[in-house]
């Protein structure tokens, strides 16, 4: 798969080159804000036409990882609409694609800050998710340990070429966002300089996942 497989509190994890998180042991693949319905909210508040690919192509993507690893468990880590009336706003094709997706595994929503309160799809939707040694919420928080983080959409520079990242230290691991029009966070901003400790790594998404030391200031 191409990936960099790393250890958190314990956990053996693979960073995926498609910005998926594996934890093969417990079959649990997991993505991060896929602001599912960009394009679409961007046209209905009057914003900046983009092409409507965006759903297809991160369905196609998600797909493929499923298909790839087969996992028990799929966990969506929040903002996997960029709103809630992008999910009313998702078409036929698209939301019959979800549900097949859905079907035979467990799906956990986590609740992001586009996306509070339950959706049209099933599925468990939780605060955050605890499964030990880890912990799975949406938005990082100081002093944790063993969590599984999104929320920022980091992007990290090799040479001229900028990508959506991982960010990975010893308590803690950032996925990168998951979806197609989802922009990025600098590593050195300070807000992701703040969080991450010593040694980490940035790990870019891509053909292959490839780790490259945390950019400080």
């Amino acid at each position: 798969m191409n990936g960099f497989d790393f250890s958190l509190s314990g956990a053996a994890l693979t960073a995926l080159p498609t910005g998926a998180l594996w934890w093969a042991e417990a079959g649990l693949l997991a993505v991060s804000d896929l602001h599912l319905g960009k394009s679409e909210r961007l046209a209905r508040r009057g914003g900046t036409m983009l092409p409507p690919y965006e759903v297809q192509e991160t369905l196609s993507r998600l797909e493929a990882d499923i298909a790839a690893t087969t996992p028990d468990t799929v966990l969506c880590l929040g903002d996997s609409f960029d709103d809630l009336d992008a999910v009313a706003g998702l078409n036929a094709v698209a939301a019959q694609w979800l549900t097949r997706l859905m079907a035979g595994r467990k799906w956990i929503w986590v609740t992001g800050n586009h996306d509070p309160g339950p959706t049209q799809f099933d599925g468990t939707h939780l605060a955050e998710l605890r499964r030990a040694p880890l912990v799975f919420r949406h938005i990082a928080e100081p002093c944790a340990q063993g969590e599984v983080s999104g929320h920022y959409h980091p992007k990290a520079r090799l040479g001229r070429i900028s990508r959506p990242a991982f960010l990975i230290d010893a308590d803690r691991v950032i996925l990168p966002a998951y979806g197609t029009y989802t922009g990025g966070l600098r590593c050195r901003d300070r807000t992701l300089q703040g969080l991450m400790g010593e040694r980490a790594l940035a790990v870019l998404t891509g053909a292959t996942a490839t780790p490259i030391p945390f950019p400080r200031n």
